[in-house]
């Protein structure tokens, strides 16, 4: 039974999937401005989402999954898990998280889930085979989930704050993902699928991808200017946060990086999107308590 468990949370990244509904939480509470009963079934709708769509995903490239050394252990390729079973798997947590959404949060949050998964699972999935610049499409995804948070709310996805916050995980995302290709950019190779290692050298993606970083930061700054957040000392928080991150990050451009650098830089762009939820949401609590 532990083993099956086991199984299944590796299918679906389950983790990863309960990651991404920080983001959720966030959008709701920017709209809400409160904590209440509306918000765990949001959550849970968007967790088995995320989950179903990254079982659907492991389906879809259980081939390429066995050529590389990172994923050949995931449960379709290592034998613990049939396609069939997968899908089926895959197909009902879908089923389960859109209708949560439906039901408990409306018709727009459940058009937003649904544009999600066909992103994600369509669009760049495919592109990943043609394009080494698949992740810059694809990291439309991160930027949804915190819309779906918001519209669940009762907010309009045109308002100017949930869109700053949409756009800031949208540009957070690439270097997120760079920064962990720096690792595993071989085995992209090796699975025949683009990747920027075959694109640039080390040396121009390191500095590709701290340009990005650096707009992850400018762009956190111009959520107060777009009433994502309302304090001067959210403003202040956010602004501590960004000259940390590109103090962190500027290491990458040291003759002396390595390994150890790219690894304590991947940590840092993850702690400071956790930390611009948590003073986004702080704030809007704040305010109204």
């Amino acid at each position: 039974m532990r083993e099956r468990l086991q199984t299944l949370l590796d299918l679906t990244k389950f983790r990863i999937a309960v990651l991404a509904t920080f983001s959720t939480a966030a959008g709701y509470i920017l709209r809400a401005e409160r904590v209440d009963a509306g918000l765990l079934p949001v959550l849970a709708g968007t967790a088995l989402l995320g989950a179903g769509s990254l079982a659907l995903n492991q389906v879809q490239e259980h081939r390429t999954d066995a050529l590389m050394e990172r994923t050949r252990n995931r449960p379709i390729p290592s034998g613990r898990m049939s396609v069939a079973e997968a899908f089926w798997v895959s197909a009902g947590l879908l089923f389960m998280g859109l209708m949560m959404l439906w039901g408990f949060a409306g018709t727009l949050p459940l058009v937003l889930g649904l544009v999600c998964v066909v992103w994600y699972n369509g669009l760049y999935t495919g592109l990943k085979r043609w394009t080494p610049f698949a992740v810059i499409p694809g990291s439309v995804i991160g930027a949804i989930p915190p819309v779906i948070g918001w519209t669940a709310a009762g907010g309009y996805p045109t308002h100017p704050a949930i869109i700053s916050l949409a756009v800031f995980f949208f540009v957070w995302q690439v270097p997120h993902f760079w920064l962990l290709l720096r690792k595993y950019g071989k085995d992209y190779e090796q699975a025949r699928l683009s990747s920027l290692t075959q694109v640039f050298s080390e040396e121009q993606l390191t500095r590709l991808t701290f340009v990005w970083i650096v707009a992850a930061a400018v762009t956190c700054l111009s959520l107060p200017v777009f009433g994502a957040v309302y304090s001067n000392l959210a403003a202040a928080g956010l602004l501590v946060c960004a000259v940390w991150l590109v103090w962190r990050a500027s290491g990458l451009l040291s003759a002396e990086a390595d390994e150890r650098s790219f690894r304590r830089t991947f940590v840092s762009i993850n702690v400071y999107a956790l930390l611009v939820m948590i003073i986004v949401s702080a704030d809007r609590l704040v305010k109204t308590g």
